[in-house]
């Protein structure tokens, strides 16, 4: 008698778990964190010129942890900045990620110290090898496009502020 209630409660935990995803009510958009648009534009001194963006800082550990997820698009002059507490080993993935991005690790002097592109939805781990204490993530392509580059400088007042750097 036990095994048939086992049997018949798991059978309708799946059939629950079945009906709310083809009911629509898996993340979506609308799922996205939205963090306000910093007043400051962050530039990045590139060795063809100043390239600057429009960003959103996440600097908790919640804003840190949902980053990007489920965004479906960005503008191309705009990013989200991730400040830790501490410069340190940082890994990303792009689980719930929709859109490919340029996903750019920086030290604690704000200069970046690499650039990896981070694959919609995947799990692999994106890590730079290297201590950092920022990271920035943009658009996929856009690194490239812009000419920002490993050793180029970032300036930004939460940059300036952490680091103690101009």
């Amino acid at each position: 008698m036990a095994y048939r209630n086992w049997l018949t409660t798991g059978a309708l935990c799946v059939a629950i778990v079945f009906a709310a995803y083809f009911s629509g009510l898996r993340p979506s958009a609308a799922d996205a964190m939205l963090l306000p648009v910093d007043p400051a534009r962050l530039v990045v001194a590139t060795g063809s010129g100043e390239r600057s963006f429009s960003i959103e800082i996440a600097d908790t550990s919640a804003e840190r942890e949902a980053g990007l997820m489920f965004r479906q698009s960005m503008a191309d002059d705009h990013g989200m900045l991730f400040v830790f507490d501490k410069a340190d080993q940082v890994a990303f993935w792009m689980k719930n990620t929709p859109m490919p991005l340029d996903i750019v690790f920086i030290g604690a002097d704000g200069r970046i110290n690499a650039i990896r592109r981070g694959e919609p939805e995947s799990e692999a781990i994106i890590a730079p090898g290297t201590i950092v204490k920022y990271v920035l993530e943009l658009k996929a392509g856009i690194a490239a496009k812009d000419g920002i580059e490993e050793g180029d400088q970032l300036r930004h007042p939460a940059i300036v502020a952490a680091s103690g750097s101009n």
